[in-house]
């Protein structure tokens, strides 16, 4: 069925548009490495292998897209810079792309984004321009530096460049660990998981893609349910990066070709979190510790249709965690 899908439906991205991706970003982004873990595998009952996008230039994936996005512009388009909204982790990647392409970059920064996110922005020179929380302010004031500058928006995941990207995270896991049979990937606006999705289904159809999303914030499960893109009138998860709604564009491969999505509470994201740092010793932030929460869910678990899920690949999406909290206990 799913095959049929790939061959018949038109996607926001193929195999080919990834592929180019891949040739056209590889100078500037991180090829990161497969954890595994004997002890993690053993608690899960599975093997799992962690790719570990929480060491990609500006410490998560998201520098994938933002620089397929960006070096695919023409001079005369880039010229006059980019801009984008986001909570933390794509505001820093298209801060960094444009700074390696040599153009501007204004940022939409929420003001409930993590400290940390909002310091990396400026540390790859992109210009912070306030919103407020909500996702329509977020838009609105995107829209209203577009006007006002010329720059060309770079969606957080509602692009076809982003989404081609991001797909080129499945490229290298499936060379790296040639006989995964699942991949359990975050999801939020759904730009990762599309391209993740896309590029393993077009290698091996018979993959499995599991997506894994905050139950504070479950508008891509109950969409799925729906079977129309579901919006929420607000989220509630400590999992900053996972708030963001479906779009357009991902929505159609998550509806296709996702094969189901796992919902967990912030607990158990902390508890996966910290099994990280504790066991894995990589530091993630929440909404890179999501996946390996999932597999180790009730839901997961006790779910007889994953049963022949047994080589699972992980997308530890990110690292950017604020980490005062921590760092002040030790002077204490």
């Amino acid at each position: 069925m799913e095959k049929d899908y790939l061959q018949t439906q038109s996607y926001a991205a193929d195999i080919s548009s990834i592929k180019e991706a891949e040739l056209r970003i590889g100078p500037y982004i991180h090829k990161t490495p497969v954890l595994s873990s004997k002890s993690l595998d053993s608690i899960s009952g599975r093997q799992l292998f962690f790719k570990c996008e929480c060491f990609q230039k500006g410490g998560a994936f998201k520098i994938r897209g933002a620089s397929n996005a960006i070096f695919s512009l023409k001079d005369d388009q880039a010229a006059k810079g980019v801009v984008t909204h986001s909570s933390g982790n794509h505001a820093a990647a298209v801060s960094l792309a444009a700074k390696l392409r040599g153009i501007p970059a204004y940022i939409v920064i929420p003001e409930n984004a993590p400290k940390c996110k909002v310091e990396n922005v400026k540390r790859y020179g992109g210009q912070v321009i306030w919103s407020e929380a909500t996702f329509q302010s977020r838009e609105s004031t995107a829209k209203k530096v577009q006007q006002e500058t010329g720059a060309v928006l770079i969606h957080p995941f509602n692009d076809k460049h982003i989404i081609s990207g991001q797909g080129t995270i499945s490229l290298e896991l499936l060379e790296q660990v040639q006989d995964i049979d699942t991949i359990i990937v975050p999801i939020s606006g759904g730009g990762l998981i599309s391209g993740v999705t896309l590029a393993a289904k077009a290698i091996n159809p018979s993959i499995c893609i599991l997506a894994a999303e905050p139950k504070g914030a479950d508008d891509a499960a109950r969409s799925k349910v729906a079977g129309k893109i579901v919006t929420l009138p607000e989220t509630n998860t400590i999992a900053d990066g996972l708030r963001a709604f479906l779009g357009d564009l991902t929505w159609p491969v998550v509806r296709d070709l996702v094969d189901d999505i796992i919902t967990v509470d912030d607990g158990k994201i902390v508890e996966a979190m910290r099994m990280c740092y504790e066991i894995l010793k990589v530091a993630v932030e929440p909404s890179g510790a999501i996946g390996l929460a999932a597999v180790l869910s009730d839901q997961f678990q006790q779910n007889p249709a994953w049963k022949n899920s047994n080589k699972i690949g992980i997308i530890l999406s990110g690292g950017n965690a604020d980490l005062g909290v921590l760092w002040e206990s030790f002077s204490k």
